[in-house]
């Protein structure tokens, strides 16, 4: 809501608050000192009667400031480089007798010292970081400039306006729509805070849009393509709006810390009527399924249209649709996942694991979860920070934890936590735990009493991943947040663990899952074996999960118990069966089934404990094309389903969107029967050139998270 409507205003002057990007008032076209004298005509000074920005997707404006790929008719550039701008005149254009600047006002109260209202010198040179301009050509009645925007210059959508100076005061042009000019961050600028020096990941930071985000657990990772579309049509517009909606106030529009640590607020609607509302209860009336999304457009651009939240979102969501708005605004960034994430509600940087006095896992008093969870990085510099904590800084905009009064996370170096810096801002402490705690097994007695029972220093953060450049394949970037065991900094060194001291035990134990299909049955093996020259004999205990990618447990629907005898120095394998009727009828949005098993040493009393998740392999959807991928040219896109389950599935909807290729669609479909395959056909028109995805995906009430994608080369509209 916006505060433009209040009568009083804080603060010892009278100006309403400038945060709204879309709120305006006109500028004067007049500004006299006093009476204009009879017979004078105003119309008889310089005049402006054209201005022509040069705004076309081929024009150098757009070439250069590398924002040809926006969807948008408007003047798009990036701020701390120059572009090229021509006003017409009535007459000749003398700069010995005429003066003229040009303007720059955003939001409805501009003052020049925040950063609202810029006026623009001619200036004979340039000079790098401050706004000039600079007379390129000058003939006959028009003039060319050459005009230079500051490094440091709001990020937003500005008017323009031409000043010309009289002897009798300020002729301004009235009010263009026409000259509107978009002004983003700059990777590509030396001085932008968001500098980034490397054109590869400058292309994938901040130019590709389409991204692969990873997710599954760590011995079955799982990937699936998403439509960022940053250069959509309204996309940049509901951008900005996002910032509109959380009153950031304008000034504060040009810093990127300020910018992401909003974005992360307001991408989520927990506190603030945000873009998307989360949901990880596996109900999802009056709202799409997170698993169904294929992209961001759809997602903002309804809560554009709509003003309301759009429902619902999980965490690979809520970093997509960041995702999207930073790199939209020019700031570089990329989707995180990390393998057994850390949610360290009690803020003591370790993860407790409360087991039951027969082995089994209490999820009364395990209040830490374990997760796959996906964040994203911002690269940024950080003058708040000591020389050293600038480049890729982690923001989450997923609602987990409340930081200064607001559901948001980050910016956070990730240097610093790696280093294990906790006290620097922002929330550092939160992102350190998620990767770097330990995972510590504690029995509750029922006297009361609490023994640890073992320490897992390896578990959380085993893995942190993003997509690689130059293809969508995955890059490990784990060494970025933490050292490698017994190399810790920090933090993790100071950590109390008094008391904490890893089973040193004759027995080791371990256990495989096998790939496990949706529907069909699979093996666990469990695997023990004694060091010793010792005779043990072993209680344990399985227990199987349908679990929240969060690691919340929703129900447990296999629970085993098994004796095993241990001869010295040897092994044992025993295999427990899971069949496809104890889980399908209780699965969760991603088929995630968590397994844990504990053993109890009847001679030593020692504890083993092993804990390890696995994702159902789902059918896909097939994403079939024909016609020619010329850009402009009718192509049938065929998206076809065939159901491998032994049910009917109800309520199907199905989505597609492709980035360039066509915008985002949905079909709907009553049922699909057992073995019965379905197509939906759409015609479209790709509008741009080169590497090029489709994705598709498919849900039902009782079947989700079913994707599908192509890979396609669009040619470019042969030349007449």
């Amino acid at each position: 809501m916006s505060d433009t409507s209040r009568t009083t205003f804080g603060g010892r002057r009278a100006i309403p608050p400038n945060n709204n990007n879309a709120a305006e008032d006109d500028l004067p076209t007049e500004e006299l000192q006093g009476l204009v004298p009879r017979g004078v005509n105003l119309q008889d000074f310089l005049n402006v009667t054209a201005v022509h920005l040069f705004k076309e997707r081929w024009d150098s404006n757009k070439i250069d400031h590398h924002t040809d790929k926006y969807d948008n008719d408007k003047l798009i550039v990036r701020r701390g480089q120059s572009f090229y701008v021509q006003i017409d005149f009535n007459r000749p254009y003398d700069p010995r007798r005429d003066l003229f600047r040009v303007e720059y006002v955003i939001g409805r109260y501009p003052q020049e010292n925040k950063g609202t209202y810029i006026p623009v010198p001619v200036v004979p040179e340039l000079q790098k970081g401050k706004w000039g301009a600079k007379v390129i050509m000058n003939e006959d009645r028009s003039v060319r400039l050459s005009i230079q925007s500051s490094p440091e210059c709001i990020v937003g959508k500005f008017r323009m306006y031409v000043a010309i100076w009289t002897p009798y005061g300020i002729l301004r042009t009235r009010r263009n729509l026409e000259t509107d000019t978009y002004i983003l961050f700059n990777p590509w600028c030396e001085e932008d805070a968001v500098y980034l020096d490397n054109e590869k990941e400058r292309e994938e930071y901040v130019l590709n849009d389409i991204g692969v985000i990873f997710y599954g657990d760590f011995n079955d990772i799982k990937s699936r393509s998403w439509s960022y579309g940053q250069f959509e049509d309204g996309i940049l517009d509901a951008c900005l709006y996002v910032m509109d909606r959380a009153q950031m106030d304008l000034s504060g529009r040009g810093n990127p810390i300020k910018v992401s640590r909003v974005g992360s607020a307001m991408i989520n609607a927990k506190d603030d009527e945000g873009v998307l509302v989360g949901s990880w209860d596996n109900i999802y009336a009056y709202g799409v399924p997170p698993s169904a999304w294929t992209g961001s457009v759809d997602i903002l651009l309804e809560y554009r249209s709509s003003e309301n939240p759009v429902r619902y979102g999980q965490c690979w969501v809520f970093a997509g649709v960041f995702n999207t708005f930073l790199r939209c605004l020019g700031i570089p960034a990329r989707v995180i996942t990390n393998y057994f994430s850390a949610h360290d509600n009690d803020a003591n940087l370790q993860m407790d694991i409360f087991l039951e006095e027969d082995g089994s896992v209490s999820n009364k008093l395990t209040k830490d979860s374990v997760i796959y969870h996906c964040w994203n990085e911002a690269w940024m510099t950080r003058p708040d920070l000591p020389v050293g904590f600038g480049g890729w800084q982690a923001v989450d905009s997923t609602p987990q934890e409340n930081s200064d009064g607001m559901y948001r996370c980050g910016p956070a170096s990730v240097q610093a936590v790696k280093h294990g810096h906790v006290c620097f801002q922002f929330d550092a402490p939160f992102v350190f735990a998620e990767v770097n705690s330990d995972l510590i097994y504690i029995t509750a007695k029922k006297d009361g009493t609490h023994v640890v029972e073992t320490l897992d220093t390896t578990h959380i953060g085993k893995l942190i991943v993003t997509k690689q450049l130059e293809g969508d394949g995955i890059q490990d970037i784990t060494d970025t947040y933490k050292f490698q065991e017994g190399q810790e900094d920090g933090a993790k060194k100071a950590l109390n663990t008094e008391g904490v001291v890893k089973s040193r035990s004759d027995v080791d134990m371990d256990f495989e899952v096998e790939n496990a299909v949706l529907g069909k049955d699979f093996k666990i093996t469990i695997t023990f074996r004694n060091s010793s020259s010792n005779h043990y004999s072993i209680s344990a205990y399985l227990s199987g999960n349908i679990t929240f990618y969060t690691g919340v447990s929703k129900t447990e629907f296999k629970k085993e118990t098994f004796d095993v005898v241990l001869e010295p120095l040897s092994f044992k394998k025993e295999e427990v069966l899971v069949r496809a009727g104890e889980y399908m009828s209780q699965l969760l949005e991603q088929g995630f089934l968590h397994f844990f098993v504990t053993a109890r040493i009847n001679e030593t009393k020692d504890v083993l404990a092993k804990q390890k998740s696995t994702v159902l392999t789902i059918p896909k959807v097939i994403i079939k094309v024909r016609g020619a991928a010329v850009v402009g040219s009718d192509m049938v896109v065929t998206v076809e389903f065939t159901n491998p389950l032994k049910e009917t599935l109800q309520n199907v909807w199905m989505y597609l969107e492709g980035p360039g290729v066509i915008r985002p669609k949905r079909k709907t479909f009553r049922e699909i029967r057992p073995n019965a395959t379905v197509q939906w056909e759409e015609v479209c028109q790709p509008w741009v050139s080169g590497r090029r995805k489709l994705i598709a995906s498919l849900t039902s009430d009782s079947l989700r998270h079913v994707y599908g994608e192509l890979d396609l080369q669009i040619q470019r509209r042969p030349s007449m």
